[in-house]
């Protein structure tokens, strides 16, 4: 089974780069985020005629996230448990059958949080708490399940072109770190680096002063792994090649492949 994580930071601009990924990597499950569409607005139609099922949490004009699926979903769920006042749409969940039986996958934009000095890092910090309590539930359950999306954390000074230029952005400093770790310390595998110890692999890179001609990114796009999806992890990828289409996002493809479903 090949999942894939993107930010294709709107769908309106990136309709036709996406129909064309999804027509050459015939993805199984494609988890996007900053979708920034109302569900009413999102272009289901060309999608669903690829073979795809469609689910989103849309939002208008930002945030947005959605699940494209091969496989027909068992389950629905939308927004991250534990704030009831969170309006923003950053979550959604769908459950699979698979050959090993059941497999939960989520799409999540994690929040940018800057600037920091404003109320959107401690939004951040809260939301991963929130989902640090999500994956603990979940785990109790013995349950297989990956968790894919734009984090915006960079894990490692192996994952940013220049530690000092990004230290102390929300992206990157202590606090930010500390519950990424606490996140996968509750026993969860992050699947680029268990398959990939290679630095300075990227899968964002700003529109701004040639940071893509430059090679000046950072890699903030991430799968996390139950124990029970681990034992199934076959393969983590980065797709650079998206970011040279034209009109392209700013974030690429990362593909994650599971030896768990034969279709």
């Amino acid at each position: 089974m090949r999942i894939a994580t993107w930010n294709i930071n709107g769908i309106k601009a990136r309709h036709p780069n996406l129909l064309r990924w999804l027509e050459e990597e015939k993805p199984d499950i494609a988890c996007l985020q900053e979708i920034k569409s109302v569900d009413e607005a999102f272009p289901r139609t060309e999608i669903e005629a690829l073979g795809y099922n469609v689910e989103t949490h849309g939002q208008k004009s930002f945030n947005g996230v959605a699940l494209l699926s091969r496989l027909p979903f068992e389950e629905v769920n939308r927004g991250l448990p534990g704030d009831d006042s969170d309006e923003q749409a950053r979550f959604i969940e769908g459950l699979f059958a698979t050959d090993k039986g059941p497999l939960r996958v989520v799409s999540l934009y994690l929040p940018n949080g800057n600037p920091v000095d404003s109320d959107k890092y401690p939004y951040k910090l809260n939301w991963m708490r929130r989902l640090i309590n999500w994956s603990k539930e979940r785990l109790a359950l013995e349950e297989a399940f990956v968790l894919s999306g734009d984090y915006n954390v960079i894990p490692s000074a192996d994952d940013v072109h220049d530690h000092d230029a990004w230290w102390g952005d929300a992206l990157y400093r202590t606090e930010t770190l500390e519950l990424f770790r606490e996140l996968k310390a509750v026993g969860l595998t992050e699947a680029f680096r268990a398959c990939n110890a290679t630095p300075h692999l990227y899968s964002f890179w700003d529109y701004q002063a040639g940071a893509w001609q430059r090679n000046n990114g950072i890699r903030i796009d991430h799968h996390l792994l139950s124990p029970e999806a681990a034992d199934w992890l076959k393969s983590c990828a980065i797709q650079k090649d998206t970011r040279d289409w034209e009109k392209p996002s700013d974030h690429v493809p990362v593909m994650l492949t599971l030896n768990c479903h034969q279709f």
